[in-house]
């Protein structure tokens, strides 16, 4: 199901898993790998490519939410506006979201707007993770590094580091740790 008004969204109580990042952080590319699909989500070498709230259902037992991007996408400003309010709107209502998955290139030294949007989750009370990125575009030690500096500057203003994945959607790294994560949560909720 996919779509801009979070009053439309899926009525079930099934638990929902929403990924979210920069545009052009391979979001489409890492719930491909996740669900070993190669087009279920549409990549694209334009960033913004993703407009809607998309909603997967896997195994009829969760959902999958695919939000769009934020930061860069060529689209226009009030486009942008709109698909920011309907981001926001989502975190905000969505009574189903049990955890958002923060997308992060571990290429790049932490970037303003990516802190800025998880401090934003973290004021809204919005449960997150945080997903590294493209982890084959880099060899051990400087992933190592990059990450151990991101790490640094999240205790800057946060009492831990968030729980965090590292993946890479060329090699199929973080599939398994991600899938099972959930699957955990999915029983948590079962049992309470």
């Amino acid at each position: 199901m996919s779509n801009s008004d979070v009053a439309k969204c899926p009525k079930n109580s099934l638990p929902e898993y929403a990924f979210i990042g920069r545009s052009n952080v391979g979001k489409s590319s890492l719930i491909n790998m996740l669900m070993q699909r190669k087009n279920l989500a549409k990549t694209s070498g334009r960033p913004g490519k993703t407009q809607l709230i998309n909603h997967f259902i896997i195994n009829k037992n969760w959902y999958l939410v695919d939000l769009p991007g934020y930061g860069y996408a060529r689209v226009s400003k009030s486009t942008k506006k709109v698909f920011q309010k309907f981001i926001t709107q989502y975190f905000e209502k969505r009574q189903q979201l049990v955890l958002a998955f923060v997308l992060v290139d571990c290429r790049h030294e932490p970037q303003k707007i990516d802190l800025e949007f998880m401090e934003w989750m973290g004021e809204s009370q919005i449960p997150f993770n945080i997903i590294f990125t493209k982890a084959d575009k880099m060899k051990p030690n400087a992933l190592s590094k990059n990450i151990e500096v991101y790490t640094e500057k999240m205790l800057e203003t946060w009492e831990e580091m968030p729980t965090y994945f590292v993946t890479s959607s060329s090699k199929g790294n973080g599939r398994e740790e991600l899938l099972s994560y959930i699957d955990h949560l999915n029983e948590q909720l079962r049992q309470s």
